[in-house]
């Protein structure tokens, strides 16, 4: 029932992501990732959470990443579109949108754009403008820097200057490996600093996408206060990249909005699943949600 499913998109683009379909469903949760990172960040959310047996379950490699190759332009614009356009091509009138860091700015964003399509909203560490904080925060400041770097890869990509082949990161094996060194009396924070490498996002993610996601991570988000649909927000206690309590205060805008806060430095579905799990399932139950 979990298929492997391609969809080429007005552009020309090849988007993949994988859909858990039932006879009968109450609706469709989509699963977004982030940062130089692909759909098998929710592969152990989708095997293990108990809205499997109700409700379907779609999980993209966003445009530019995972198996969604792409050397073009994207940003917000593209990746929203490419999800309503999958949404629609599945036959889904609206869905619950979760996504994780840069996947919980894409899900609000898409709530702006297209607020008929979302039922509901997960936001688990969404990276908000006002309260990042540390080397995101002066990246943020940088963007101009970003944009002309990813300017300039473009027109060598344009050259056929481009890498042929690049690895696929299995985020589902690394997170198993990454808790298993923790409990085993690991450094917590040596092991989970490879989530945030350069140098590993780099091997495993085109560069043009790369800075571009972060182009897209450091820049502003639409008004929150237009967001009506319900939302749910998980966040870290770790401020590794935005600071806890202005990120409350961002996230106030939302009318209709909790909050969550779960001890983690930053990577709530890796340090954090199964509380992570049940936080997701309890509000969806609560909520009652399409």
């Amino acid at each position: 029932m979990d298929e492997l499913r391609t969809l080429t998109v007005g552009d020309g683009a090849v988007i993949a992501y994988r859909l858990w379909r039932l006879p009968a469903s109450r609706g469709v949760l989509v699963l977004l990732h982030g940062a130089a990172s692909n759909m098998t960040r929710w592969s152990e959310f989708v095997a293990r959470t108990a809205l499997r047996d109700s409700w379907d379950m779609l999980r993209l490699d966003l445009r530019g990443m995972g198996q969604s190759a792409y050397r073009g332009r994207i940003g917000m614009t593209q990746w929203c579109a490419d999800l309503a356009t999958i949404l629609a091509a599945e036959g889904y009138a609206k869905a619950v949108v979760a996504g994780h860091c840069l996947g919980a700015n894409i899900a609000a964003e898409f709530a702006s754009r297209y607020p008929g399509r979302a039922a509901g909203l997960v936001l688990i560490e969404p990276m908000l403008r006002p309260a990042l904080t540390g080397a995101t925060q002066r990246l943020a400041g940088l963007r101009w820097l970003l944009i002309a770097l990813a300017w300039g890869v473009g027109t060598l990509n344009a050259l056929s200057v481009y890498r042929r082949r690049i690895e696929l990161l299995d985020l589902e094996q690394l997170d198993r490996e990454t808790r298993t060194a923790i409990a085993a009396g690991g450094a917590s924070k040596a092991l989970l600093s490879k989530y945030a490498s350069p140098l590993l996002d780099l091997h495993t993610t085109a560069s043009r996408a790369y800075l571009q996601a972060l182009i897209a991570v450091t820049g502003r988000l639409p008004d929150l206060s237009a967001i009506a649909a319900p939302v749910l927000a998980l966040l870290s206690s770790g401020g590794a990249f935005s600071d806890p309590q202005r990120t409350r205060a961002a996230l106030a805008l939302l009318p209709n909005c909790e909050i969550v806060a779960l001890e983690a430095r930053h990577w709530i579905p890796t340090e954090q699943p199964e509380d992570m799990r049940f936080a997701i399932e309890n509000w969806i139950a609560r909520k009652a949600i399409m």
